[in-house]
């Protein structure tokens, strides 16, 4: 069975080689305001119980690149709030992690520097660094909104799928 890739084939605009789409987000950012009821994140967080379990990802475009950031992303939220215990803490885990300091492309700390190219001058760099955090904090909000049920109780059936690593890589560093 092949891994599931992106349905954005034409991107508006591109950093590095990672596509700049267009999200559905109340955060400030770079990214275009999408109207639609499904954006990159959506595509994500559906595609990632599939996608987890593949160690090998081929790259058809410049969106799948978007997508397996987000996916390592989504694998970081789910092992935070699989410490917590109620949905308000998660929901300070997600901002803290949201907003945390983290690499991006071209930086020694980003785990697939070999799939992403590095932004080529500062402006684009910046634009790289707001535009992930955009998708940090939305990514982290559409999580607590899957992970944690109306009750205040944490879903199993999202939970352990924090353990797994898509392609064998973490955004995190080893240890955290």
């Amino acid at each position: 069975m092949p891994a599931y890739h992106s349905q954005f084939l034409s991107p508006p605009k591109l950093i590095g080689n990672m596509a700049l789409l267009p999200i559905r987000t109340q955060y400030k950012g770079p990214a275009p305001k999408d109207s639609t009821d499904y954006d990159i994140i959506d595509e994500a967080i559906y595609f990632f119980k599939g996608n987890i379990f593949f160690r090998n990802y081929e790259i058809k475009s410049e969106a799948d690149r978007t997508l397996i950031y987000i996916t390592l992303y989504i694998s970081e939220c789910l092992k935070k709030l699989q410490r917590c215990s109620s949905r308000s803490q998660g929901d300070k885990e997600m901002y803290t992690l949201g907003i945390s300091n983290f690499p991006i492309p071209g930086e020694s700390g980003f785990p697939l520097n070999a799939m992403y190219t590095k932004p080529s001058n500062k402006t684009d760099e910046d634009t790289m660094r707001q535009y992930c955090q955009q998708l940090r904090q939305e990514t982290g909000i559409r999580m607590l909104d899957k992970v944690f049920d109306q009750n205040d109780k944490p879903s199993k059936w999202w939970l352990c799928f924090a353990k797994r690593k898509f392609m064998d890589k973490s955004l995190s560093a080893p240890g955290q």
